[in-house]
């Protein structure tokens, strides 16, 4: 359980045990109160639970409005209303012993209905505050921005590409390979390419290339190299 959460519940099981004190301490006041004034013997003991019930409510409400933030500006009738509630059982709490002259007495049983007016306007301030510093502390942080533009690359070598010459080493000519054939070969001039191709290697123990079928056929670079490729 995190720090703010036990101290929220801390501060609302404070005001929960101020209430439930004020209503234990002038139940038995207002009930005496009330038969001296000629209240009806059913009804006397429903004035006190009526004004503690309605302080309990506000204390309730007030608790779930702060911790969600909402200004005290919004919630202004509710805490006049918690004030109101919290006078009319300090005054029904010590009307009683006041008027048995029981000065004492009405003075220890104004303790709890003064706490709860004292709470009733500092609790939900303090926990309104609790909110805001909750709110500050679980914010994220602001990304730092980074460069959109991605680093680039170095292209991959092609498969059919040699590596580089080592340092000091001489550098190796390679014969391009020919490409595929795109031209149609006439069958006789193929026949005539494959006689010239055995010639030159028996001659020279080598193939031919294209450009020496072009210079013996006169004949086009893109047709020698079809030629070529066929043989």
């Amino acid at each position: 359980m995190t720090e703010d959460r036990i101290t929220q519940r801390t501060i609302t099981a404070v005001m929960i045990v101020i209430a439930a004190l004020a209503f234990v301490f002038s139940f038995g006041n207002v009930w005496s109160l009330a038969l001296r004034l000629g209240v009806p013997a059913p009804i006397a003991p429903l004035i006190a639970p009526m004004v503690d019930l309605s302080v309990v409510g506000l204390l309730v409400a007030l608790r779930y409005l702060s911790l969600r933030g909402i200004p005290p500006e919004q919630t202004t009738a509710a805490t006049r209303l918690m004030h109101v509630s919290g006078l009319l059982t300090l005054a029904l709490n010590v009307a009683e012993p006041i008027a048995a002259k029981h000065y004492g007495r009405a003075a220890v049983d104004a303790v709890a209905p003064l706490l709860l007016l004292g709470w009733g306007a500092v609790g939900p301030q303090l926990l309104r505050c609790f909110h805001a510093v909750a709110s500050e502390t679980t914010q994220p942080a602001t990304e730092t921005p980074t460069d959109p533009t991605p680093a680039p690359t170095p292209a991959a070598p092609a498969d059919d590409q040699e590596p580089a010459p080592a340092p000091g080493q001489p550098e190796r000519w390679t014969t391009p390979t020919p490409a595929a054939p795109a031209l149609k070969v006439p069958e006789p001039l193929l026949t005539e390419a494959r006689s010239i191709a055995a010639s030159h290697r028996a001659e020279h123990g080598e193939p031919i290339t294209a450009a020496q079928l072009k210079m013996r056929l006169a004949i086009g670079l893109p047709m020698a190299t079809a030629l070529h490729a066929a043989l």
